[in-house]
């Protein structure tokens, strides 16, 4: 096993490739965490995680254009390639994959794979960011393409785009050689989701960021005691006091994310929200 400090950068699909043949040559297993970078404690919780299961670790960095329907939000996306590599390297990761666009999309994003996603295209981050989904399906094919990996590491504060990968490897038939495994989000102290975005809010922004996590927290505590529709009314109001322009304050049932008016015992649920605070657009959520 590779230490820590032996880690690996690649641009090249062929020279990662043919690294990776290598060490499956002599029986390691490969976990992979794709990420476009500007990297936190939550990216560094999933890298650790596929390391101390004992694979191979994989980590992507790239910013995929083809899932920005904001140019703005693209122009603006952190790009901190030095910090993101010291954070991989003390996580445990072995191999960097940081390729250039033309690398990932040789003939252009146009010509990429599109997937069908159905009823998730259409709610909640599908409905508020028209085309989103068909990019990161595009760009996390592509990628599970070149690596070909055992198990495929995602955090839970993106549950919705969870699901679409889980399709994703459902349709290309991969869900039976590559292992989802969706950790749980990592936290700031206050509760806000780890997100890349977060350091974009300015000071007074980040003393009220953590009000998603209490509408949130609130939304757990009131199940079988409150109308979700008071719920979300008294979280919507909370959220615009503090400063925030909600977009969906939702309940859905965890397993396949079709939207529920109201509590139902006996289902797994799962609450969330997305909320802009001045020009930052965060997402959160939490299981029932």
């Amino acid at each position: 096993m590779l230490s820590k400090y032996c880690m690996v950068l690649f641009k090249k699909i062929k020279e990662l490739q043919a690294w990776l043949k290598g060490r499956q040559a002599q029986g390691e297993k490969t976990g992979f965490v794709p990420t476009m970078g500007a990297l936190h404690a939550g990216h560094r919780a999933l890298v650790a995680q596929s390391a101390a299961d004992g694979l191979h670790t994989v980590c992507s960095i790239f910013v995929n254009p083809s899932q920005f329907n904001d140019p703005e939000d693209f122009r603006q996306y952190p790009v901190t390639p030095g910090a993101d590599l010291s954070l991989l390297a003390d996580a445990g990761c072995h191999v960097v994959f940081m390729p250039e666009t033309a690398e990932i999309y040789p003939d252009g994003t146009a010509q990429a794979q599109h997937f069908d996603f159905g009823y998730l295209e259409t709610i909640l981050e599908g409905a508020q960011r028209p085309g989103h989904f068909k990019g990161v399906g595009q760009v996390v094919h592509r990628l599970l393409e070149i690596v070909q990996p055992d198990v495929l590491y995602m955090g839970q504060k993106d549950y919705q785009q969870c699901m679409v990968i889980r399709s994703l490897l459902q349709q290309t038939g991969k869900a039976d050689r590559i292992s989802l495994r969706i950790l749980p989000t990592v936290r700031e102290g206050d509760g806000l989701a780890m997100s890349s975005r977060n350091r974009r809010l300015t000071e007074p922004q980040r003393n009220v960021a953590g009000t998603i996590y209490q509408c949130l927290v609130s939304a757990a505590a009131k199940q079988g005691t409150t109308p979700f529709r008071i719920v979300e009314k008294e979280c919507r109001e909370l959220l615009q006091e503090k400063g925030f322009t909600p977009e969906y304050i939702a309940l859905a049932d965890a397993r396949d994310l079709h939207l529920l008016e109201d509590y139902s015992p006996g289902t797994p649920m799962v609450v969330l929200i997305a909320a802009r605070l001045g020009q930052v657009r965060l997402i959160d959520n939490m299981s029932l």
